[in-house]
Order: C-alpha cells, then structure tokens, then sequence
C-alpha cells in the first residue's frame, strides 16, 4: 500500500523537527510501535483522582465535603490558570484581558452556583459531627484563593480597611513584608474572646506566609488592576470590560464569601462547639462583605455602590427580601 502524500509530508516534516533536536526520528517511530493507544482514564489519571477521597470518620457526608472542597482547588487552578496570562503578558490588550477576565467569571460563576451541594446536600446532623474531627483544619487555609486576590489588585487594597491607604499603590518590597501583618483576612482566624492567633492561622502562616509575601513583590506592579490602568485611556473606557472587571470584584469579594456565609449560616450557630467547628475562624464578622469593605478595582465603583457592599446579595439570598 502506497503512503498517501500528506503522511509523507508530515514524516518529513517530523524529520526536519528531531534532526534539530540531534534526534533519531527512525527511533521514535520505532517506540510508537510498541507504544498503547493513549485511554481517557489514563490521560486524565482517573485511578488517582478517585483515590484522593479519604475521609477521617465513617459519616457518609463527610464525603461530599471533600469532594466539593477538592472540586473548588480545581477551579482556583483554573483561575490562576487564566491569571499568569494576563499578568504575564508582555503586550496586554484590552481584547486579551477580557477574554480571559470572562474566563475567570465562568469559573466562579460555577462555583457560585455549585455552593448549594454544600449549603443543602449535606445533613447537619453528620456535618457537625464530622466537621470536629478536622480540626483545626479550615477552608480558611485555601492558599490559591490568597494567591488570586494578589493577581487581581494591589496588596494595599488587600489590607485590614483600618490600614488602607497608608501604603503606596506600587509599595517597596521591604513594605510589603509590613503590610502582610495587616492583610485582611487575618483578623478573621483571631481567637474571639484574646484576640489571639488561631491555630487554624498559625498553621497557614508558618506553610504559606513566605510564598503569599514572595507572590505579591512579584506582581505588584503587574497585577490585573495594575495592568489595566496601563491600557490606552480608550481601553480603559470599554463598557465591557470594565462590566467584566465588576463581575470580577463581585464574583470573589461578595458572591463567593456570601455563599460561604450562607451555608454557615445554615449549618452553625454561636455556641463554642459550632465556632470550633470552623477552626475557629470568626466567620460572622470575616465572611460579610460590608464588614471587610474590600474591593480590587476601587474607581469603577461610585461611592453609594461601595457604601452598599454586598447588602443587596444578602437581601436576596439570605432575607429572600
């Protein structure tokens, strides 16, 4: 049987590719005869990820709150995924950013509308059972959510609201290493009655506080935020993508914390137990938006929208007002 013309075209052409590696293409054509077909279960390692469930007690339930907690790492993969492009760009359009700004928005956007596998599929009988054996471990400690924050918008603007604005918008390294004692969310793993560190706190601190500090020196001056204020005074104005920018800021600062809010809400009460059963994490005042203030594109927001923080998510899904 004679080769057909393009099989010969793409053998030169794979000829032409390995002899500039100094590589035997006769070689590797050889190792394809001995080589199995490629198996979607092994492409996507199907064995391992369905072996990466092991829950700690015998509670049926407690499944699902890892898988769905494993579900979400994936998807902040997915975002960070789209982040180092943009951020990493050496010639950013306003066409490009929004492509992949949008990218971002499907992924919480699923991930929003998913919550409710935690909010409702679970009994809360078995979660408050099962949730005390992790201890002190907590969604708390999810370092790519860290991580995506400081893609999106300067660390000034990820600091506790009593600390804004003293630092510069591009601050000097040996600043950024002040600045992280203030961030945000550390006020919200602050044992309730010392103001202490939590465990839950000092675990993550001691895993992740070198590489959140090492993140944010690097793209201070090339976050999302950063980058799009370097875009042509006409890119700047494009309705488009300054809506998917405020999706954006929705998306992780009020949908994604509420959703979370909700379903502790749901799930827990204010007794001690309940509040251990978070880590120890002051979820009540660290989970709403209009105690946090916190925004990652300050001026495409009037000053009655960020007064309004996150008040009309909770009107609507936690009053059903």
């Amino acid at each position: 049987m004679e080769l057909k013309l393009e099989i010969i075209e793409k053998v030169k052409l794979l000829d032409e590719k390995y002899a500039a590696m100094g590589q035997d293409l006769n070689s590797y054509l050889e190792g394809l005869l001995y080589a199995d077909y490629l198996t979607y279960w092994n492409y996507i390692h199907l064995d391992t990820l369905l072996s990466l469930q092991s829950p700690l007690t015998n509670i049926p339930d407690e499944e699902i709150f890892i898988m769905y907690h494993q579900i979400t790492e994936l998807y902040f993969k997915l975002c960070i995924h789209e982040y180092k492009q943009i951020c990493n760009h050496t010639a950013l359009t306003a066409d490009y950013l929004l492509t992949r700004v949008n990218r971002i928005n499907r992924y919480f956007d699923a991930l929003t509308m998913s919550f409710d596998i935690m909010s409702e599929g679970m009994e809360k009988e078995q979660f408050l059972k099962f949730r005390m054996s992790l201890l002190p471990a907590s969604g708390f400690q999810s370092a790519q959510y860290r991580m995506i924050e400081i893609y999106t918008t300067p660390f000034t603007n990820l600091m506790h609201k009593d600390y804004r604005g003293k630092y510069a918008e591009v601050p000097a390294d040996t600043e950024i290493e002040k600045m992280f004692e203030h961030i945000y969310w550390k006020e919200g793993a602050t044992e309730l009655a010392t103001g202490k560190k939590t465990l839950t706190l000092k675990q993550f601190e001691g895993k992740y506080a070198n590489q959140i500090i090492a993140l944010a020196k690097e793209y201070k001056g090339n976050n999302i935020w950063m980058l799009y204020k370097q875009l042509p005074e006409a890119d700047q104005k494009n309705t488009k993508l300054i809506e998917a920018l405020q999706h954006l800021d929705v998306n992780v600062n009020i949908n994604w914390p509420l959703a979370h809010y909700k379903t502790a809400v749901a799930y827990l009460h204010k007794s001690p137990e309940d509040i251990a059963a978070t880590g120890g994490t002051n979820w009540q005042k660290y989970l709403p938006p209009r105690f946090q203030k916190r925004i990652f594109f300050p001026t495409l927001w009037t000053d009655a929208e960020k007064e309004e923080w996150g008040k009309h998510w909770v009107k609507k899904y936690v009053f059903n007002a």
